[in-house]
Parts: structure tokens; sequence; C-alpha cells
């Protein structure tokens, strides 16, 4: 059952491209749900230059910087 803090939402992806993060998440560890919200933060953390949220930290919150 989903958290109710969290959003769902349909995916309709390529059963190729499905079954690439399912192998990927047993690899690491993490449902495919998970490992797809993992890479939807990387992707985004990447395109915004790293500086909004970390893409390892689950909650989003803010990416501690180093002094």
């Amino acid at each position: 059952m989903a958290s109710p803090d969290k959003k769902s939402f349909l995916l309709r992806i390529d059963p190729a491209l499905w079954a690439e993060i399912e192998r990927l998440a047993a690899a690491e560890l993490r449902s495919a749900n998970a490992q797809v919200e993992y890479l939807l933060r990387a992707a985004l953390a990447s395109r915004l230059g790293g500086a909004s949220h970390r893409a390892d930290d689950p909650k989003g919150n803010p990416a501690r910087r180093k002094r």
C-alpha cells in the first residue's frame, strides 16, 4: 500500500526498460518503486547541478554542504 504522504500515479513504460529497472533494484537491494524514485532524484539533481536535493536522500532533504 502506498504511503499517504506520497503521490501515486500511473506510468506506462517499455517492458525492456522496466526489466532493467527491476534488475538494478535487485542489485541495489531496493524495490522497483524505490529504484525509480532514486533514479528520478539522481536525474533531477544532475539536471539542477546537484544544488536542490541529494539523489541518495529518500526524503528529499536539502543537501549538506561540505566546509
